[in-house]
Parts: structure tokens; C-alpha cells; sequence
């Protein structure tokens, strides 16, 4: 799956949960979920399970924990589909 790819499907996974329309606007790997999206730790987990449901992929607790900005999403889901 290509980075633009994986980045919409964050995109569109991440977006209930939003609570900075710009910053979301100018979503890009460097984005961090919580201090840019003002996401909150609550809705992470629901972004996680999500993200789980829609790629058919398991999270490890560890994975969870290191997944707080968009290129540590991406990296993680890339690694779980590759496995």
C-alpha cells in the first residue's frame, strides 16, 4: 500500500475524532494525534480499534503505545501488513 494511500485511510479513521479542523486540514506524517489533533487518550483507543477493523490487523499493547503521531501509524500498519 502506498504512503498516499495509508495517509487517506488514517485520514478518513481519525476524522470523527478531530477536535482541530485546521491542523487536520494539513494532515501529514508529521502530524501527532494528540498535541496537533487534540485528540484525546479516550478516543485513541477508539482510533486503534478502528484502525484494527479496518485493515484486519491485532495491536499489540506496545504497538498502541508508540502509536501517537501518523508516520508511527503508518509504520506500524505497514509492518503488521508485511508480516
Amino acid at each position: 500500500m502506498k504512503n498516499e494511500e495509508l495517509i487517506a485511510k488514517l485520514k478518513t479513521i481519525v476524522a470523527p475524532y478531530v477536535q482541530n479542523e485546521e491542523a487536520f486540514k494539513n494532515l501529514s506524517e508529521d502530524t501527532d494525534f494528540v498535541k496537533d489533533l487534540k485528540i484525546n487518550s479516550a478516543n485513541l483507543v477508539d482510533i486503534i480499534l478502528d484502525i484494527e477493523d479496518e485493515f484486519d490487523i491485532r495491536l499489540e499493547n506496545e504497538d498502541m503505545e508508540k502509536m501517537l503521531d501518523v508516520k508511527s501509524a503508518m509504520g506500524i500498519v505497514t509492518s503488521k501488513l508485511n508480516s
